[in-house]
């Protein structure tokens, strides 16, 4: 397995000769170029995580890559010109990787905000690591997995939930997602909390900025 993360909550995973984007939303860094694509997952319809102006060039540019999101973001995505299939909860294959959808609902912001679907998907493929990218949710319940990708920061999440879900998930790595408000200060404090406070048995991996991408041990 090979990571690539373009920034905020996009990672690019290269497994079992299968390339799949998740979340390519407007905080991301440049992903216009990725090409070859075999899927492409949108865990839910903030523009943080479906970028409007992006991905719709993306898309066309993949022309093979099958385009699955949550349930609500397919009316969002259809408002583009982009036919997506909905994530209903069945476990789903795309080239050699096995896709299951985890969770339903978006984290809560605030009372007053509605919340919406979301749906994190766990990747796996025979031979290969597993993944799981939540996407803006921490309940969901993945299983064991190799690799979690995890949000260090949002409006919908304090530090101390963030730092328990590696806890609970206990995976042997991590990589810091959904860091697109924070500054390097920020981010600092943040991956310290994440080091020192969440799982002795996690391996941090912070893929910002590399612009490589990262192969997970085995």
């Amino acid at each position: 397995m090979r990571l690539t993360h373009f920034g905020h909550a996009c990672v690019l995973v290269e497994m079992a000769d299968t390339r799949v984007l998740i979340d390519p939303g407007a905080f991301a860094g440049d992903f216009s170029g990725v090409r070859d694509l075999d899927a492409i997952i949108v865990t839910h319809q903030h523009p943080d995580h479906l970028d409007p102006e992006r991905l719709p060039d993306l898309v066309r540019a993949n022309p093979e890559a099958q385009l699955v999101s949550d349930p609500e973001s397919v009316a969002v995505l259809a408002g583009l010109g982009l036919e997506a299939r909905a994530q209903d909860g069945s476990a789903w294959q795309v080239g050699g990787v096995g896709v299951t959808p985890v969770g339903e609902i978006h984290a809560l912001i605030h009372d007053e905000i509605p919340r919406i679907a979301n749906v994190g998907v766990r990747l796996s493929a025979e031979g290969e690591p597993s993944l799981y990218h939540p996407g803006d949710a921490l309940d969901g319940e993945p299983g064991e997995v190799d690799v979690l990708c995890f949000p260090l920061n949002a409006p919908w999440q304090r530090s101390r939930e963030m730092t328990a879900f590696l806890r609970r998930i206990a995976a042997p790595h991590a990589v810091p997602i959904h860091d697109g408000l924070l500054n390097t200060t920020g981010r600092g404090l943040y991956l310290k909390q994440a080091g020192e406070l969440g799982s002795a048995d996690t391996r941090i991996t912070d893929l910002a900025g590399s612009g490589a991408a990262w192969s997970v041990p085995a």
